[in-house]
């Protein structure tokens, strides 16, 4: 490392002070402390010293997600290629077959997401004359995380500058912007391009053909034709009790184990909960990642998914006594107007009917919580400190919200089978006004103590 040390030192003596390329300095500098540990000190002031640097942040931030990004390069090669191949599962192709075709999918989707920001972060650098920030070493993953593998790279290229420009730079740079940089370019991307960010044929490479089917279970349970495997409560359902499809779908023998490991189509490093779970270890046990935000994330979610289950369940039982009651047939039920028509109900009974047979409504509470990016959005986004809430209670506040909008979101909106990039992003807009009002709440508290205080030393 002393060779390496003393080279950057010859490369850096034209980027010094009073030196002809003294303007570019920031770029040097970028790559020398992204190597070592900066070697100039405070001279007055206080100033708290600690070897944990925000590059050193970032990068631990990093490490969390790799477990995510080598099971989501498997993943997307797997699943295509069983299904190319005709295999029977993912666990028929070769690891390293499908390890390798994932790779080939996904690298080029980081190199653009690197290649592009990093371009943009030097040149406000050079161009405002401080040192390049550090906080897109995490942007610069998860932005190819969680998009579609066969997005355009030009469409992928758009969307990062887009981030970096708009919903970054704008604002101050890092530490100055309120929306999660890598949501703001996946949220671009989706009302920019919407045919290539939703639907249920983008979410496996080459998903748009005959041969490979690319749904996602929340698409299919959006559009009422999920035929998998479901645990619970809600597996003898109407909702999940139709007539056997035509033709066997690729989602069929999922069950709950699949949907946990992730062994399912979606986006390139989301649908592995244990992967996201190992990642949310390393944040927690490195205090980079703030525990309240992902406990109340979860706890929104599975709150709000229970309540849609309450409903959900009073709309079955309610088709199951009409059934049994011989007053309509099931193949009524199966087209809600033809249900509503037979009977002629209206109001609440009618609404009982659509509760009954939406299939996202009595899709189990605890199975929301692994389908989806609702928990990769909880661990590796919810807690980016810079958008997210700062007060102790704020941050339970936060998390709690962004679970329950989130399962709200999915729930209520079909088109969009997917909720927790809109949830964060609302709850990063209000993230202030939480914070605003916890503190508020505490001043309150202390000025009434304070007013209590002096009553008594005035009675006194």
């Amino acid at each position: 490392m002393k060779w390496v040390r003393n080279k950057l030192d010859q490369v850096r003596k034209p980027f010094e002070p009073g030196e002809k390329y003294e303007k570019f300095a920031p770029a040097i500098n970028a790559f020398d402390t992204f190597l070592f540990t900066p070697n100039h000190t405070t001279q007055k002031g206080a100033h708290i010293r600690d070897v944990v640097d925000l590059k050193r942040t970032m990068i631990t931030v990093v490490l969390a997600l790799i477990p995510a990004l080598i099971f989501g390069m498997w993943n997307s090669g797997a699943q295509y290629l069983y299904q190319e191949r005709g295999l029977a599962s993912v666990f028929d192709v070769p690891f390293m077959d499908a390890f390798i075709e994932g790779a080939i999918l996904v690298l080029p989707l980081i190199i653009v997401s690197y290649v592009v920001g990093l371009t943009i972060e030097f040149i406000f650098a050079i161009y405002r004359g401080h040192e390049v920030n550090e906080g897109y070493l995490v942007t610069g993953l998860l932005i190819p995380m969680i998009f579609p593998v066969d997005i355009p790279l030009w469409m992928l290229a758009l969307s990062v500058a887009f981030a970096v420009l708009i919903g970054k730079e704008a604002f101050g740079g890092t530490g100055m912007n309120i929306l999660n940089p890598a949501l703001t370019a996946r949220a671009f991307a989706f009302f920019a391009y919407p045919l290539y960010m939703s639907g249920n044929a983008i979410w496996v490479h080459e998903g748009s053909t005959d041969a490979v089917s690319g749904e996602t279970i929340l698409g299919a349970l959006a559009s009422g034709t999920y035929d998998g495997s479901v645990d619970g409560a809600a597996a003898s359902s109407v909702a999940f009790s139709g007539p056997a499809p035509s033709e066997a779908s690729v989602l069929a023998n999922i069950d709950f184990y699949d949907m946990f490991m992730g062994f399912i189509p979606g986006s390139v490093a989301e649908t592995s909960a244990l992967m996201v779970i190992i990642g949310a270890i390393i944040l927690i046990a490195t205090k980079v990642g703030s525990w309240r935000i992902i406990v109340g994330g979860v706890l929104g979610g599975l709150a709000m998914g229970a309540i849609f289950n309450l409903f959900g369940t009073m709309g079955s039982n309610f088709i199951e006594g009409l059934v049994a009651s011989g007053q309509i047939t099931m193949e009524q039920v199966y087209n809600d107007a033809g249900a509503v028509a037979a009977l002629g109900l209206s109001g609440w009974d009618a609404t009982l009917i659509e509760l009954g047979t939406n299939q996202l409504f009595n899709f189990p509470f605890w199975q929301h919580m692994v389908v989806g990016s609702i928990l990769f959005g909880v661990v590796f986004m919810a807690t980016d400190p810079v958008s997210a809430a700062q007060t102790t209670k704020g941050k339970w506040i936060y998390g709690i919200l962004i679970g329950f909008f989130g399962i709200l979101i999915r729930i209520f909106n079909p088109a969009y089978p997917e909720g927790i990039m809109l949830a964060i992003l609302l709850l990063n807009v209000f993230a202030p006004t939480i914070d605003h009002y916890v503190v508020q709440g505490n001043v309150n508290k202390r000025k009434k103590r304070l007013n209590a205080a002096k009553a008594q030393l005035q009675t006194a």
